[in-house]
C-alpha cells in the first residue's frame, strides 16, 4: 500500500498550491481519503477528508473556505487545493486513507504515506 503526496513547495502568503496524492497497492474507492499536516514538535493534525462519492467532506475550522478536497476514483487520487495560504499553514502534508469514518481516525488513520512540504512565507 502506497500513498504518495506531491505538489508542495514555497509560496507567499495569499498564494495557492494544489497537492495531489496517488494511491496504489489496494482499491481505495471504498475508502475515505483525507489529509493531515504536521510541524516539528507538534502532533499530526487532521485537515480534512472526503467520502467515497465525494459528497461528504469534512474540514477543520482553520481551513474552511480556503482549502478544497476532491478525489478522482478512476485515478485513485485525492487532491487538496489550498488558497489564501497563511504562514501558519506551513507543514508537511500527508494524505491518508481509511475505510472507517474520519471521526474515528484521531491522529492515526489506517493508511498514510510520505508527505510533501508546504512552506508559506510572510
Amino acid at each position: 500500500v502506497q500513498l504518495q503526496a506531491s505538489g508542495g513547495g514555497l509560496v507567499q502568503a495569499g498564494g495557492s498550491l494544489r497537492l495531489s496524492c496517488a494511491a496504489s497497492g489496494r482499491t481505495f474507492r471504498s475508502d475515505w481519503m483525507g489529509w493531515f499536516r504536521q510541524t516539528p514538535g507538534k502532533e499530526r493534525e487532521f485537515v480534512g477528508a472526503i467520502g467515497l462519492s465525494g459528497r461528504s467532506i469534512y474540514y477543520i475550522d482553520s481551513v474552511k473556505g480556503r482549502f478544497t478536497i476532491s478525489r478522482d476514483n478512476a485515478k485513485n487520487t485525492v487532491y487538496l487545493q489550498m488558497n489564501s495560504l497563511k504562514p501558519e499553514d506551513t507543514a508537511v502534508y500527508y494524505c491518508a486513507s481509511d475505510p472507517r469514518h474520519p471521526t474515528t481516525w484521531g491522529t492515526d488513520p489506517r493508511y498514510w504515506g510520505q508527505g510533501t512540504q508546504v512552506t508559506v512565507s510572510s
